[in-house]
């Protein structure tokens, strides 16, 4: 539904991963001249939703790193930068890709991680850490990515092993994924 180099299309899969998750179903209708029509069916709820879980409680240790997080999509790289912070870590936050490579390239001080999302405009997720990496050599690398482990490796955009947090994730999956890939040797 997206000309080429305007975004990358995975609205409605991701609408799809969050609504099947939480037990529901979405229906399409769609007609030539007409229009399309989507309904998303979500389960009640028969009582208030409980508090969210606090990071503390998940048994992921606070960070004190700095991660550089490029993220296309505003309203989810604002909700992973407040997640990332409340678990103590400084955040340089990146709006596309060339940001990132600026911030990279000028940031003074070490950046631990790389978290960044595998498909964006112009550039993908490992074409950008490899630019990164001209830079700071030793940053590490955590991709996130509304495409399954397998679709991924199977178009070859990641190697298998390859540190992958799949969206949607959680607060509690995003901060255990970064100290995991924080802590690895």
């Amino acid at each position: 539904t997206k000309a080429v180099g305007k975004g990358t299309g995975l609205g409605l899969a991701t609408a799809y991963g969050i609504v099947k998750q939480s037990g529901g179903h979405i229906t399409i209708y769609s007609e030539p001249g007409s229009g399309t029509t989507l309904r998303n069916y979500l389960p009640g709820a028969e009582a208030p939703e409980s508090a969210p879980v606090a990071i503390e409680e998940t048994g992921a240790r606070r960070g004190t790193e700095v991660v550089l997080l490029s993220e296309d999509d505003a309203n989810l790289r604002a909700l992973t930068r407040d997640i990332l912070e409340s678990a103590g870590y400084t955040v340089l936050e990146s709006q596309d890709v060339e940001d990132a490579l600026r911030i990279a390239e000028g940031q003074d001080g070490t950046i631990q991680l790389l978290l960044t999302d595998v498909v964006m405009p112009r550039m993908n997720g490992r074409v950008l850490a490899d630019a990164v990496r001209r830079f700071r050599p030793s940053v590490k690398v955590l991709y996130m990515s509304g495409y399954t482990d397998d679709a991924i490796v199977h178009h070859g955009v990641l190697d298998p092993g390859t540190a992958l947090l799949p969206k949607p994730f959680t607060p509690a999956a995003l901060a255990c994924k970064v100290r995991e890939v924080l802590d690895r040797p």
